[in-house]
């Protein structure tokens, strides 16, 4: 869907219901494919409403995603579930009309409101950066490998102090430099 200003004029009065599912799947796994690996069908029920020459888009939005785990990388699904305003101007001199917190987007001579565009950004704001599986939210072990393996930061923290100690062969030698041995 693509409006230009002058086009949603006409919902000054009463603004554009727009009560719809979306396919966004290919869209976003093609240009997110390390965030979002699949994108249940988007439904869409919110308005755009005209007023002084600028429009004002408010949806809520409902949908899961399949995301990678931020940890083991295995297939997540992630219930979305938000709300979105955003309002589009022509005008520089609109800026004043709204607060420091409020999306505002200034619209080039010409250009449209491409709203397939903005209900793909609003989801990618909505991937949090830490994504577990339930099994790994319930302590599943850390994966691991042919000589790696995953630690906690209890076990790193754990492994430094041990690393701390002094081999008795040197601890001779540590008497030597009594200065260095908080230096690392």
């Amino acid at each position: 869907m693509k409006w230009s200003l002058a086009e949603l004029h006409r919902y000054q009065d009463e603004p554009l219901h727009i009560q719809s599912t979306f396919d966004l799947n290919a869209s976003l796994t093609k240009l997110f494919p390390d965030i979002i690996l699949a994108v249940a069908p988007v439904k869409v029920d919110g308005y755009v409403s005209y007023d002084n020459g600028d429009a004002t888009i408010s949806a809520h939005v409902t949908t899961t995603l399949t995301v990678p785990s931020s940890r083991s990388l295995t297939p997540v699904q992630l219930p979305l579930d938000f709300d979105f305003t955003e309002t589009y101007i022509d005008d520089r001199s609109h800026f004043s009309r709204y607060e420091d917190d409020e999306v505002v987007f200034l619209l080039k001579r010409g250009e449209t409101i491409d709203f397939d565009t903005a209900l793909a950004e609003n989801i990618v704001e909505q991937v949090p950066l830490r994504v577990l599986s339930a099994d790994e939210k319930a302590g599943k072990p850390m994966p691991n490998g042919k000589g790696w393996s995953v630690i906690s930061e209890d076990e790193y923290a754990a492994s430094k102090q041990k690393d701390k100690k002094v081999d008795p062969r040197f601890a001779k030698l540590q008497k030597l430099f009594p200065d260095q041995d908080d230096k690392k």
